[in-house]
């Protein structure tokens, strides 16, 4: 007897390398460049009954760079908010403020100031993925790493903590299959080259 249920199948692509990855400084929404741009345009996203794109210009424009048309953006894969850290380099803050950095990096509940905590961030996308549909078939979403990363804890149930110990590479992908909650993991996967 088949129950109707069916698996949801969710790959996460996280966006091109820019400068403020690079320069470990916290989101400013600052616009790849062409160069930054390039090692997308050469590689082929894999398929998708639907395509959605986290709020970023990064996002947006790896998500066009890889051929890919979003069908809508999705707010609750957007970046953790930084609030009042916004663009400011990780080095400047471990001089400016080094108890408050390690009370953000050690505690999933701290927030910066005006911002988001990591606990708020897992609960945003954990409620976004538990919402989607059972007939969402292939899911494709450009989405900033600290979103990916929430994905991961929600769908594994690891603990908050779990959050700063997963890294997720630029231009990956990370596969999240279930169904009725359950969630498998594939991640890491590297898109291929465009053909």
């Amino acid at each position: 007897m088949t129950t109707g249920v069916r698996t949801v199948r969710v790959a996460l692509i996280a966006p091109a390398l820019g400068a403020e990855l690079r320069g470990a400084r916290f989101g400013d929404d600052h616009p790849l460049t062409e160069a930054e741009l390039a090692p997308a345009r050469a590689l082929a996203a894999p398929r998708a009954d639907r395509v959605l794109s986290a709020p970023s210009p990064r996002c947006r424009q790896t998500a066009g760079a890889l051929g890919l048309v979003p069908d809508a953006v999705e707010p609750a894969l957007a970046d953790l908010d930084a609030g009042a850290w916004r663009g400011r380099p990780l080095a400047e803050l471990a001089a400016a403020e080094p108890r408050s950095l390690a009370a953000w990096l050690s505690d999933p509940g701290f927030a910066p100031p005006g911002g988001e905590s990591v606990t708020a961030l897992l609960a945003r996308v954990g409620r976004w993925l538990d919402a989607l549909p059972a007939d969402t078939g292939h899911l494709l979403a450009v989405a900033e790493p600290a979103a990916v990363r929430a994905a991961v804890v929600h769908a594994l149930a690891l603990p908050p903590a779990a959050f700063w110990r997963l890294d997720v590479a630029p231009l990956t992908a990370t596969h999240l299959s279930g169904r009725a909650a359950r969630w498998n993991l594939r991640c890491g996967a590297p898109l291929t080259a465009a053909t």
